[in-house]
């Protein structure tokens, strides 16, 4: 989760964390990426927005007939970042989201009617409810969402993460979970560590999701990483355990888990904080 930073962009992409602000738009249009990084991924499903990556999504028993979900991170919510112990919930919206091609290409938008929540305290995530259903962009545009997970992911689960933004992929392993992932003032609970290769993510990285390959499972959505070795400061994350001990990571990246978000769905299938058991902040 990082706020403005200017980026030194190469075909290598060396830079290594999921900054929430990249550099404008009009600079992305000068970067040429390899072809390989969109040829070994799909994007069906995945959306781009202004500053940030996404993606459609639905739950494990929604209906084509159901409004339409989008899941960036939290910090990409499009008034600003929420202060550490805030949630938004209900609150009207009209921001727009570009639909990718399978092969990455742009074909058309979707827009939002409300922030069904929002937080980046113990998770990290904007889930917007769309003005479309699922059978609407199905035949629009010949578009699935993906799914999200009701299980918590398991370690060295093989993983892609589609960005969006960028329209490229990058692939890795889930390393293991951190108890809590602590960075300037706010903290994440039981976040996904990615191993060391693989998943070096970029400026405009946050929000993609994360999702198990082979499949069109999404188990978390990429958040932030660690850029300069810095201890819990922004842009710089660190790890803390049960006992209050401080790691520090430099170059390691990190997911919020989306499983929790089911701990908030109602009997009826619908996203209610009022739901028994709801871990998420309310």
């Amino acid at each position: 989760m990082i706020r403005n930073t200017l980026l030194t962009l190469t075909f290598a992409f060396s830079a290594t964390a999921a900054y929430a602000f990249p550099l404008p738009r009009m600079e992305k249009g000068k970067v040429k990426l390899p072809p390989t990084f969109t040829t070994n991924y799909d994007f069906e499903g995945i959306v781009a927005l202004d500053d940030c990556s996404g993606s459609i999504v639905r739950f494990e028993n929604s209906k084509d007939t159901d409004p339409a979900m989008v899941l960036t991170n939290g910090h990409c919510y499009e008034d600003g970042f929420m202060d550490p112990g805030k949630f938004i919930n209900n609150v009207p919206s009209n921001r727009r989201f570009t639909i990718l091609k399978p092969n990455g290409d742009e074909m058309g938008t979707i827009s939002a009617s409300k922030v069904i929540y929002a937080s980046m305290t113990k998770t990290d995530i904007t889930l917007y409810q769309t003005s479309m259903t699922y059978a609407d962009i199905q035949q629009r545009y010949n578009t699935r969402p993906l799914t999200l997970s009701s299980q918590h992911p398991t370690a060295g689960t093989a993983i892609d993460i589609v960005s969006g933004y960028w329209q490229r992929g990058y692939s890795c392993n889930i390393d293991n979970f951190v108890f809590k992932l602590e960075e300037g003032g706010y903290t994440w609970e039981d976040s996904v560590r990615y191993t060391a290769t693989g998943c070096e993510v970029i400026g405009g990285t946050s929000g993609s999701p994360v999702i198990t390959q082979g499949t069109r499972t999404m188990i978390a959505i990429n958040n932030t990483g660690n850029e300069n070795g810095e201890r819990c400061t922004d842009d710089n994350p660190c790890e803390v355990d049960q006992n209050g001990n401080i790691t520090v990571r430099q170059g390691i990246n990190y997911a919020e888990e989306t499983y929790l978000i089911y701990s908030c769905v109602n009997s009826s299938n619908q996203f209610d904080l009022s739901t028994p058991g709801c871990a998420l902040l309310h």
